[in-house]
């Protein structure tokens, strides 16, 4: 198991945003999150790849797997609590199995997250392809 805190920054937030072309301002706008009732921007789901990474890639890493002959898969996730700019974000990431399917090798990762507060905020599996 792997684990790693990660401080979740406005500006991070709201590079990250643009840059996946989110436009809802909750995401974008403190004045506009607080009105919606947060105590800071929001970050936008997909923002999980994020804060679970520190967590995720040792994870990968201590695996074993070929990092050199790996493919990303996919990820899912599933999404509790939302996370705010100024949240501290705790993830734990775990390597699941490993299976094959003709010559490929497939491994699989989870990670829980909670904030500062204790509350699940995702969960999430990992998949990496190896040939």
């Amino acid at each position: 198991m792997s684990r790693a805190t990660y401080a979740v920054g406005r500006e991070t937030v709201r590079e990250y945003a643009n840059a996946v072309g989110e436009t809802d301002d909750r995401y974008l706008d403190p004045e506009a999150a607080r009105a919606a009732g947060f105590d800071d921007v929001v970050a936008p789901p997909m923002f999980a790849a994020v804060y679970c990474g520190p967590a995720v890639w040792p994870a990968i890493l201590d695996s074993g797997l070929d990092f050199s002959r790996m493919v990303h898969g996919a990820q899912e996730f599933t999404w509790h609590a939302p996370v705010v700019a100024g949240d501290e974000i705790t993830t734990e990431a775990t390597f699941l199995e490993e299976t094959k399917r003709g010559d490929i090798r497939i491994y699989t990762f989870s990670s829980r997250s909670t904030n500062q507060r204790g509350e699940l905020v995702c969960e999430g599996t990992w998949t990496n392809f190896v040939r």
